[in-house]
């Protein structure tokens, strides 16, 4: 299949919205399909039109895990570049200046729940289902799982959730601070999208900058880290955008900016 198969590509404005779309195999992630969803972050990075990117998945699925039909028979060397693949691709989402968002529409799974970890934003429908279920399969995460998710939900709930494979509701999900917010399945990707439009009115490399800030910082001691920030937030005083949105407050105006 091509990537554009693979991924359906649409575009609201300043937002991609990628779809992953195999629901056949509940877009479940192939070295083939993680190839796709390289190159299609790979692209947005690239966009200057493009400064949000929403994931999400047709059918019943965001993502119901790792292909386990290619598992299956892996050796070692392979499962290790599997799991090599799939992480570099969830450490780019973090790396990036611009937002990428999980849409999740229904199953987050395995690879499908470290895939939206790895998501700066989490936007859940009341379909949705969490869950790091791949000791019932005789293995662990791969793609980042064990550290996002301890990251995210704390070491506690973490060690359940990794321990017993059981799978949580979106709103349990919202609870445990897995989702940013939980919509109704009807209309879902429009709610989404109307959600994310106060971020594209901001000053889109402060925007930037703050996720970069929080990413970089998380790992740090918090000396170091507030350093960080303070070099951050003084290089911003370099732009235009800076000049523009203090001006337009003075002025008891909307702010026009540019991003330079």
């Amino acid at each position: 299949m091509s990537d554009d198969e693979i991924i359906q590509r649409e575009r609201y404005g300043s937002i991609l919205v990628g779809t992953l779309n195999r629901p056949g195999s509940l877009n479940a992630l192939s070295t083939e399909v993680l190839g796709a969803l390289a190159d299609l972050v790979s692209d947005f990075e690239h966009d200057e039109e493009a400064m949000i990117l929403v994931l999400t998945g047709a059918g019943k699925a965001f993502v119901a895990g790792a292909d386990i039909s290619e598992m299956a028979n892996m050796n070692v060397l392979e499962a290790r570049e599997f799991s090599q693949h799939g992480q570099e691709l969830c450490s780019v989402l973090g790396s990036m200046s611009k937002l990428v968002v999980a849409a999740v529409n229904g199953f987050a799974l395995g690879g499908g729940c470290e895939l939206a970890l790895a998501c700066d934003l989490v936007y859940a429908s009341e379909k949705a289902r969490f869950g790091q279920p791949e000791v019932k399969l005789g293995v662990i995460p791969g793609f980042g799982g064990t550290q996002r998710l301890t990251r995210t939900v704390g070491p506690r709930v973490a060690m359940e959730l990794l321990t017993t494979g059981r799978l949580v509701s979106a709103d349990e999900a919202k609870t445990l601070g897995l989702v940013n917010d939980v919509y109704p399945l009807d209309g879902f990707l429009p709610k989404v999208l109307e959600t994310l439009q106060p971020i594209l009115e901001m000053g889109p490399i402060a925007v930037g900058q703050a996720k970069l800030a929080l990413h970089r910082g998380q790992d740090m001691a918090l000396d170091r880290a507030l350093s960080l920030e303070t070099e951050m937030f003084a290089g911003l005083f370099a732009t235009e955008d800076q000049k523009e949105g203090m001006k337009a407050f003075m002025e008891k105006r909307a702010a026009d900016f540019n991003g330079s």
